[in-house]
């Protein structure tokens, strides 16, 4: 069973959050950072992003990164811009994105969760993204950003969720980008009593986004637990926050690839070949957007295809085997493309479907790719069943929106 606890989180005063509160770490580079803390002293990219405070050019993975952010979370603190709670909370933090809303909780995981396989993965990790969120959590000593976490949804615990959300947020604002964010405190004791009893009860949580974050926390916190002769198990560091979301509210958007060149290929030999995997229909210039499992849409020299599966390509009985991106890397990307590695090949990108059909269009009309592809998005039990199984994902396979907003909330891993 899952350990999800409260905890004294380190939080904004309600007049600056809006401009405290910045989007991840991995979803922007450090150029787009820089424009987009420019003129905030109060950006928390400073601290997840911290080489924006430092010459252009400078080594993301050295040593000085790593203390600037821990210099900018101590000036976020001297200067009141963080504080921390004085009770052990948990905390409602709700999404907004056009008429769909998502609620989660924020707390604490277990790191011996995440080493036991209560906590469920469904993607492998890559070391050296790995290696940057630990020495990021052991220099600056917390978890600045939280992980995205699900969990088979609970009645009593959604109910609860919904009589903390009908008082007024602590936080509520509108972000730039069109997000909207609100946040609750929960420090009545007997609600945090029964949510931690209820969260005792969950079998286990699935990581829906922040692999390497997640990974990261959970390891730091092996180190500090081997490292301390008087270790009890109640240390701070034995647990790392998390915003844990019940599954029924919770969508996966679209995953999308592009790819360079077509291995050698003419056009007309392309789509020859992708008559041994496909029933093609072209479309014209009107963009398709696949609607069902096993229907794609591709785009090649200005124009669309719809393609779907032919028997003998997927397997429904199989958790791996069913998934349309197992299709695609088998029988295209691998196959006829030659793309044996989707982790390491430069001639494949991914593109979240937040950027929607116009960009993969954009990114084959510019010269940049020879053909795009566009997926049906996988579903959450898809996901579900995967991590129960013990099976990992092809590389690049979920897109959640909105992502969560780091700086709401702090949890240091000493008290």
């Amino acid at each position: 069973m899952a350990i999800f606890r409260p905890f004294k989180g380190l939080r904004p005063p309600k007049d600056i959050v809006k401009d405290l509160a910045s989007r991840p770490y991995d979803v922007l580079n450090s150029a787009e950072a820089r424009v987009e803390a420019e003129g905030n002293p109060h950006s928390f990219l400073r601290v997840v992003k911290p080489e924006i405070e430092l010459p252009e050019g400078t080594d993301l993975y050295s040593q000085q990164v790593y203390n600037k952010a821990l210099e900018n979370f101590n000036k976020f603190i001297e200067k009141g811009w963080l504080k921390q709670d004085n009770t052990a909370n948990y905390y409602v933090y709700a999404q907004t994105w056009g008429d769909k809303v998502q609620y989660g909780i924020v707390g604490c995981a277990g790191v011996e969760d995440y080493l036991n396989d209560v906590i469920k993965k469904h993607e492998l990790t890559r070391p050296d993204k790995e290696e940057d969120r630990m020495k990021h959590v052991r220099v600056v000593n917390a978890n600045a950003e939280p992980v995205f976490f699900s969990y088979p949804a609970v009645e009593e615990i959604d109910q609860i969720v919904k009589e903390i959300a009908n008082a007024t947020p602590e936080y509520d604002f509108m972000a730039d980008d069109g997000f909207g964010h609100k946040f609750w405190v929960i420090d009545d004791a007997q609600k945090v009593e029964r949510l931690q009893q209820l969260f005792a009860e969950v079998p286990a949580f699935y990581v829906a986004d922040g692999h390497h974050r997640t990974a990261a926390a959970a390891l730091v916190g092996k180190e500090k637990k081997e490292n301390n002769p008087n270790h009890t198990g109640n240390e701070e560091y034995n647990f790392f926050m998390s915003v844990v979301f019940p599954d029924n509210q919770l969508t996966i958007i679209d995953y999308n690839r592009v790819v360079k060149d077509l291995n050698g290929l003419s056009k007309e030999e392309f789509l020859k070949k992708l008559e041994h995997v496909f029933e093609i229909t072209e479309k014209g210039s009107n963009q398709y957007r696949p609607d069902r499992l096993h229907n794609f849409s591709m785009y090649l020299d200005g124009t669309w295809y719809e393609l779907n599966a032919k028997p003998g390509t997927f397997d429904d009985n199989d958790p791996i085997g069913v998934l349309d991106v197992t299709i695609l890397s088998k029988h295209v990307l691998d196959e006829i493309l030659g793309i044996k590695n989707l982790r390491t090949d430069k001639r494949i990108e991914f593109v979240g479907g937040i950027r929607g059909l116009e960009e993969l269009e954009r990114r084959v009309g510019n010269g940049d790719m020879e053909v795009a592809f566009a997926l049906y998005p996988v579903t959450m039990k898809q996901l579900i069943d995967i991590a129960d199984s013990g099976n990992i994902m092809p590389p690049k396979t979920t897109w959640f929106e909105p992502k969560l907003r780091s700086g709401l909330v702090v949890h240091k891993l000493e008290d």
